[in-house]
């Protein structure tokens, strides 16, 4: 595996570094953190941005190799995070452009990389904890809708959403993992109540979503009725596999600004902390290889991540936890000041090892699919 750029890769990178130094100055000032609408406007305006100098077409036109130099060259910038836009852009997007019709990704696509439209998540259930495959949300056929009863916890960006890709059973006599069909919802549909979740960090991009006989046309069906599951491994093959590239970038940032505040308060001469400092070097230059390896092979296997991308998450969640205990340490007693940086980073760390598949879930993949080891009873 050659991970060096082409002469055209690096064309592109240096095309970008140009355009990126020349844009960001230019950007109006960020929103605060709880203010999703406002946050929406501004994630959508650096898409639109982003649209109109060509460069939008990254996430799914592109190799895996140009889009993962898209997201190294913008986090080392500075440059704003999708945001609101995550869904569509690296779970949503990605799967209609592999699994919808054409007259799905002509309708869908272009509002994505325009900064149009926002989507949401709608996967995680009250009762189904880390099991996905035991949702119960209810959809059956009726004339060329499908009808949907049940109700979905933890949706990313739900209040602000224009759509959602929405996983539902339709046969539920099926085999869990046989019975499922996903669906693109638009969320402006009667009968969907959307109830904010704040979080410990006071921030609300999570919600309820409660769903009382709601008709979404069948048309909005990406895939076969009950190959919804096969359709969902695509979707978080994209989540897993290169949809945290540029925050192992943004990763090796903070562990630079770390050693800085700690040479400036003292804490660099604990000799433990410098250990652990360089431990964490060393692991996300590791993840950033396997990235770029996870890369390479989603390109050679037509663009679809495989399941190596479960052996970067679990690695990548638990050294996100460990990189903002450490900054933690380096800050003492500023650790408790919702106001420093890093501390939220470290509430919202604590999630990483559940968001996009639990650890305990990523372990079984490992186990199963690439060990080959038996299904645990």
């Amino acid at each position: 595996m050659d991970l060096a750029d082409t002469p055209e890769e690096a064309e592109f990178r240096a095309r970008l570094r140009e355009w990126l130094a020349k844009e960001l100055p230019a950007l109006p000032g960020k929103p605060p953190p709880d203010d999703w609408p406002a946050r929406r406007a501004y994630d959508l305006g650096w898409q639109r941005r982003l649209h109109d100098a060509g460069y939008a077409h990254v996430h799914w036109d592109a190799s895996p190799t140009v889009r993962l130099i898209f997201l190294e060259e913008t986090e080392r910038a500075g440059a704003p995070y999708v945001g609101a836009g995550f869904v569509g852009l690296l779970h949503a997007g990605p799967t209609i452009a592999a699994e919808g019709t054409e007259a799905q990704r002509e309708r869908w696509l272009p509002p994505i990389l325009r900064g149009e439209e926002v989507w949401c998540q709608g996967f995680s259930e009250p009762g189904a904890g880390s099991d996905l495959a035991a949702l119960r949300t209810r959809a059956w056929r009726d004339g060329d809708d499908y009808v949907v009863s049940g109700s979905k916890i933890w949706t990313s960006h739900a209040e602000v959403a224009d759509w959602c890709e929405l996983l539902v059973r339709t046969d539920p006599d099926a085999p869990k993992h046989r019975g499922i069909t996903w669906l693109a919802l638009p969320m402006d549909t009667p009968g969907v109540t959307v109830r904010p979740l704040r979080t410990l960090a006071g921030s609300a991009e999570f919600a309820e979503v409660f769903l009382d006989e709601v008709r979404v046309p069948a048309a909005h069906r990406v895939g076969a009725e009950n190959d919804g599951w096969r359709v969902t491994m695509v979707t978080l093959s994209f989540e897993r596999g290169t949809a945290f590239a540029g925050e192992v970038v943004a990763c090796r940032r903070v562990l630079g600004e770390l050693a800085r505040e700690a040479r400036a308060n003292g804490r660099w001469d604990d000799p433990a902390l410098r250990r652990r400092l360089g431990a964490l070097n060393a692991r996300f230059r590791a993840l950033w290889r396997l990235t770029q390896w996870n890369v390479s092979a989603a390109e050679a296997s037509g663009g679809v991540p495989g399941v190596s991308g479960s052996v970067f998450k679990l690695s990548y969640s638990h050294a996100r936890q460990e990189l903002y205990d450490t900054a933690a340490d380096v800050l003492g007693d500023a650790a408790l000041d919702l106001g420093r940086p890093w501390v939220l980073d470290r509430l919202s760390s604590l999630s990483y090892t559940i968001a996009a598949g639990t650890s305990q879930i990523q372990r079984n993949i490992v186990g199963e699919r690439i060990l080959g080891l038996p299904k645990g009873r």
